[in-house]
């Protein structure tokens, strides 16, 4: 139910209550009414003249936002040529071409009570519950940020989430609870060979042990002016975007880097996986390949399962991509040019994330997340050889879905921006599903 249905409502019961005393004072045949009788008379009075201000003021805006948006359709009507129809888009409430911003509505509706501010955020709440087919509220702490701004370019760079996009198995978190609890059975039965007839069968009793995920909190804050929000262009939106880029980035390192304690999750590289070992003065890619080949064959040798992917930093390809033959002939090539005997091969045009390029028929993940300064000399990187299915990845549907302000530093005009939202990570299940290649042969390369 909209603002304006809930101000309706109300006046419609005020005056039920009203009529309600009146009657009452009439079926009693009398012609005045006793002293609490007037209190409650004068306060509904009060209350329904208030409520009319509203319903007057919200009529208004609703008939102007009509006529807008009739003007905005007939302005950005197509028409096509063939048979002479006439397609007509009616924008989204919040858009990167639109003339109302999402941050100044947000403050508004909160601060200063503005009832269009209002209305326009119950009705982009009702766009997005159709688009993304889920539940939204009017109420401030629960906007749903409007999508253009989470795809919207920030003039910071950020890293991005290629892992957990390309290489993890990604579920909706549960609505309520702080931690997940998985059941890992650690003894299993058993069969064998019956020796003779009669005699007893192959007995071993199953044992399991809990796998706890904790839920983990990942969140951001900036401080903005008053001045940004209510006369800036585009200030309150970069400001946004750049939290929400952030946001995502943080939940990619987390999947490959956290170390499970402290709030954080607990990533790939610190799950228990397989542990291969790269060591060379001089490293090249045909030493590189053969760990690569070892890294496949531990996790279907250890967990019957074959690997999905291979996650590396874009600086580890870029050595590949740069390697040659003893004649001087690139070993990783397109596909289009026909290789032969090479160790990789790729659409030829390098992307970062989904890179194009594929070792051993595993497509390559180039994610600037996976660190660089691991190693004695901290100047090593590694890779990840990993079973998507195995990596799981569990967000809050809508994440980040919140933004709230806190007038903190009122005194000084500053208003403070939070976007946070909740996830969690296990690589645990069968933790041997992933390998990590580590070592002196993944220093930072030259070129």
């Amino acid at each position: 139910m909209s603002y304006f249905d809930n101000v309706v409502e109300r006046r419609d019961a005020v005056k039920v209550e009203m009529d309600a005393i009146l009657e009452a004072v009439a079926a009693e045949s009398r012609t005045d009414l006793t002293e609490d009788e007037t209190t409650k008379v004068d306060a509904l009075v009060e209350e329904s003249r208030a409520l009319d201000e509203k319903i007057e003021k919200l009529t208004a805006q609703a008939t102007a936002d009509a006529k807008a948006s009739e003007a905005r359709a007939a302005v950005k009507a197509v028409v096509t040529p063939v048979g002479g129809t006439t397609v007509t888009r009616e924008a989204r409430t919040y858009s990167a071409e639109g003339e109302v911003s999402f941050v100044k509505d947000a403050f508004n509706a909160q601060f200063k009570n503005d009832y269009a501010a209002q209305e326009r955020l119950a009705r982009h709440t009702k766009e997005e519950s159709i688009e993304r087919r889920a539940a939204g509220t009017t109420a401030f702490a629960g906007l749903v940020i409007p999508q253009y701004l989470v795809d919207l370019a920030a003039p910071f760079a950020r890293a991005g989430r290629p892992t957990a996009d390309f290489a993890t198995s990604k579920h909706t978190l549960p609505a309520a609870g702080m931690s997940l609890e998985i059941s890992r059975m650690t003894t299993g039965t058993s069969t064998a060979i019956q020796e003779t007839q009669n005699t007893a069968v192959s007995l071993t009793d199953p044992d399991d042990t809990l796998l706890s995920i904790p839920v983990r909190t990942i969140a951001g804050q900036a401080d903005l002016s008053r001045q940004a929000v209510e006369r800036g262009t585009g200030i309150d939106t970069f400001v946004v975007a750049d939290l929400i880029r952030s946001w995502h980035t943080t939940v990619d390192a987390q999947v490959l880097n956290g170390t499970g304690s402290n709030g954080q999750f607990t990533g790939i590289r610190n799950a228990g996986g397989n542990a291969v070992t790269y060591t060379a003065t001089t490293p090249t890619t045909a030493l590189l390949y053969s760990k690569l080949a070892d890294a496949y064959q531990q996790v279907e040798s250890n967990v019957f399962i074959a690997p999905t992917h291979i996650i590396m930093h874009p600086r580890r390809l870029a050595a590949i991509l740069a390697s040659s033959d003893t004649t001087g002939r690139p070993i990783a090539v397109p596909t289009a040019n026909g290789p032969m005997n090479a160790v990789a091969a790729g659409a030829g045009l390098a992307q970062y994330g989904n890179s194009g390029y594929s070792i051993m028929g595993l497509p390559v993940v180039t994610d600037a997340n996976v660190g660089t300064a691991y190693g004695a000399a901290t100047n090593q990187d590694e890779i990840y050889v990993v079973a998507a299915p195995e990596m799981h990845l569990w967000e809050q549907a809508g994440s980040p879905f919140a933004l709230s302000f806190d007038q903190t530093i009122a005194g000084s005009l500053t208003l403070k921006t939070v976007v946070y939202g909740y996830g969690a990570f296990t690589a645990g299940r069968y933790p041997l599903a992933a390998s990590i290649i580590s070592g002196t042969g993944l220093v930072a390369p030259t070129f």
